[in-house]
């Protein structure tokens, strides 16, 4: 149901508090979920160890649950890590291995929100130019604090000054190499397109101002479901290693070994969002809105009121 609204809210804004209601009751599902092991955790290993024959050989990684869950959000096939050498639908037959085929070739979570992203008013060339715009100020910036630390008397921390811009300024500046995001994007490192990066970006940069301050609940929405996710992978990795330490899982794959291999960034499913604190910079390097974009703006069709019309255009209120 949640991919249903997304799909409205890039056709139509006036459904984005109907998403973050959503988003907000699944963080608030997965945080229960977390919270359980903690009841698991009252037991002792020997406990466990009394009833976990009868387990055999049903394991965690064949709920097609979550897999389905996985794949709705966007964990992408390129980046799982294999279970007993064998592609993860080898383990349902039938009618399950068809919904997750089914699954696979649905929008995910992760491609919707980003053709929202790459909507964001503002980044036109020819309107606000916020893209081109921050690029100046940063080089402006980054010039004028290399001139300010050159200007200071030597002294002991100088150098570790210098070495920080310079990091800093090699950060900023491959920004807007579009060339290296797309390298990034081929290896799994960033998930979303240059330009629903920049509308990440902008959102992020002005999410104090009213126009910008729902969409930036959104993103937060987003990176409470994937660090919640993250929370429960981890939690379910102490809990095995706690219950029965380095033995073989009950599916027959490697157990702890293996779980603890999915607790990388390659199952976070909106890492760009949280990368976002890379690109932090001093307020006055932020381009200042004009009056036309400081102005609401949202989606409908033109004669319409209609809010899942199909033909739409940016409109000014």
């Amino acid at each position: 149901m949640l991919i249903v609204w997304i799909k409205y809210l890039v056709r139509d804004e006036r459904n984005m508090l109907k998403v973050i209601s959503r988003i907000h009751r699944i963080a608030i599902i997965l945080k229960l979920l977390v919270d359980q092991f903690a009841i698991l955790e009252t037991m002792t290993a020997l406990d466990f160890f009394d009833f976990r024959n009868y387990l055999v050989p049903a394991s965690g990684f064949q709920s097609l649950q979550f897999r389905l869950l996985e794949n709705k959000i966007g964990v992408p096939e390129s980046l799982r890590v294999p279970y007993n050498r064998k592609h993860y639908k080898d383990n349902f037959k039938g009618k399950d291995n068809e919904l997750l085929l089914q699954s696979e070739l649905e929008p995910t979570l992760l491609l919707l929100v980003e053709q929202w992203l790459e909507r964001t008013p503002g980044l036109e060339p020819d309107g606000f130019d916020f893209w081109g715009k921050l690029k100046i100020n940063i080089e402006r910036g980054l010039r004028e604090e290399f001139a300010n630390i050159q200007s200071k008397p030597a002294f002991e921390g100088k150098e570790d000054m210098l070495w920080e811009h310079n990091k800093h300024k090699e950060v900023l500046t491959s920004l807007f190499d579009e060339k290296r995001h797309e390298h990034l994007l081929s290896k799994g490192e960033r998930r979303i397109s240059y330009k629903a990066l920049q509308g990440a970006l902008m959102i992020y940069f002005y999410r104090e101002e009213p126009r910008f301050q729902v969409p930036f609940q959104l993103l937060n929405s987003l990176m409470d479901i994937d660090a919640l996710m993250t929370k429960w992978r981890y939690n379910h990795v102490c809990m095995v290693q706690r219950m029965i330490g380095n033995k073989s899982g009950t599916g027959g794959s490697s157990g702890y070994q293996y779980l603890r291999s999915t607790m990388s960034d390659r199952y976070k499913v909106f890492v760009d969002l949280f990368n976002l604190a890379n690109f932090l910079v001093p307020r006055q390097w932020i381009p200042k809105l004009t009056s036309t974009i400081h102005k609401f703006l949202h989606t409908a069709e033109c004669c319409d009121s209609s809010y899942f019309s199909g033909n739409i255009r940016w409109v000014l209120t």
